[in-house]
């Protein structure tokens, strides 16, 4: 039986009277990638922001590495996100350090590290990403690509159990998009680490993702393996695969 590095059970998560996530049941597996897909409003940022503690659910509990982390104090989830790497939508590299000094942040802040030691883990994650000689150059100079793989970099610097990727591929043109889903293939491949992908692009998660999770209307309409997902005869799952909008009547007694 694998064994489970995050659990989620009977999650409830609303604003008012909308729902966000409804009795929401999920287990990410050690080692695995598991893509998250679902149209807007689904819920799945909802679920990043849960797992790093920056949303706090109305009911239901959270487990993260043995420990249920839903009522943790800010400081108790400080050390929990030491453990956590998080790719961003926009890669929010900080402007005004260098590439190197990006990536380094994250030692510089949590780890007393001498200056070699810090110079060698950069140097080393930028090689894991494609990127070997641009730890001098400003995020101004990189393109939409080379951010990425740069904010992944700096997402792994910690040497993570687990690395969040939201929207990873978004903006970026189809051959790029493929380019950083190999690379986190290749990430989850040589460094072992837990990952979770949201994503709407059904090509990136085929290519990085081991299972795919498929959300609707707040709770889990199918998780499978890739083959699966893409053989599904759920009409939720088919409909979105094949970018067409599901009718809510197909459903109706």
């Amino acid at each position: 039986m694998r064994e489970s590095l995050i659990k989620i059970r009977q999650l409830k998560v609303a604003f008012g009277e909308k729902k966000i996530l409804d009795n929401f049941e999920l287990d990410v597996y050690k080692g695995e990638t598991l893509a998250v897909i679902g149209p807007s409003g689904a819920g799945k940022s909802t679920i990043i922001k849960l797992l790093t503690g920056l949303l706090k659910p109305n009911a239901g509990t959270i487990e993260i590495m043995g420990s249920e982390v839903q009522d943790y104090s800010e400081e108790q989830w400080d050390e929990v996100r030491k453990q956590m790497g998080v790719v961003f939508q926009y890669s929010a590299l900080f402007d005004f350090l260098s590439v190197g000094e990006n990536v380094a942040f994250g030692l510089r802040r949590h780890f007393q590290l001498s200056e070699e030691a810090i110079q060698a883990r950069v140097k080393e994650l930028l090689g894991l990403v494609g990127m070997p000689d641009v730890a001098q150059m400003q995020p101004a100079e990189l393109s939409g690509g080379m951010k990425k793989r740069v904010g992944l970099a700096r997402a792994l610097a910690m040497q993570p159990k687990v690395v969040f990727y939201d929207e990873p591929t978004s903006g970026l043109d189809p051959v790029m998009t493929m380019n950083i889903s190999r690379l986190i293939r290749k990430t989850q491949e040589q460094v072992g680490v837990t990952s979770i992908l949201v994503t709407h692009d059904m090509e990136s998660a085929y290519v990085a993702a081991d299972r795919i999770a498929m959300l609707y209307q707040g709770k889990l309409a199918a998780i499978g393996t890739v083959e699966e997902i893409k053989h599904s005869n759920n009409p939720v799952v088919r409909a979105f695969v094949e970018g067409i909008e599901y009718k809510e009547e197909r459903n109706e007694q």
